[in-house]
């Protein structure tokens, strides 16, 4: 990846699901930082200290699983619609606009012409100091998903019985 970066084949490398110790593993053992590091950020699973450090050292944090596929009933969360209605707009809408305004990246899925839309609706509001410190406290500190940590997902994953 290295070698098609520098011969200006690609524009940057990505990584996905690197803690911050294997996010330095590939700093001081490569040539080329991780232009970005995606992993599964959204209202339950917040990553304040991981953003802190890839922000620290210049890779970018990428949401995947923003909504956290709807688990915890979060398109039913009491504090994010209520933020919603303050603002007039939807659950997922308040969640795109928190995650953007934490300088976190996300690219929500959708093929509906209109959730596309609202998607991109998320510029023309700005959510107060008070509401990211209310959205802050949903933070469980756990995955939603699976912990690429634990060794036997990881065989799992690797088609390893």
């Amino acid at each position: 990846m290295e070698e098609l970066y520098k011969e200006g084949k690609i524009r940057g490398i990505g990584i996905s699901n690197f803690q911050p110790d294997r996010v330095m593993d590939m700093i001081v053992f490569n040539e080329v930082v991780s232009a970005v590091n995606q992993i599964e950020t959204h209202p339950f699973n917040q990553h304040i200290e991981t953003q802190k450090f890839l922000i620290e050292n210049k890779v970018q944090i990428e949401s995947w699983g923003p909504f956290a596929e709807g688990r915890n009933d979060i398109f039913k969360n009491e504090l994010l619609a209520s933020i919603g209605i303050k603002y007039n707009k939807f659950i997922e809408q308040v969640i795109l606009r928190w995650l953007t305004q934490r300088g976190v990246v996300v690219i929500p899925k959708s093929v509906r012409k209109e959730r596309i839309i609202e998607n991109f609706n998320i510029f023309e509001f700005k959510l107060s100091a008070e509401d990211m410190e209310a959205i802050a406290t949903l933070d469980t500190g756990k995955r939603q998903f699976f912990d690429n940590r634990d060794s036997a997902i990881v065989k799992w994953l690797g088609g390893r019985k």
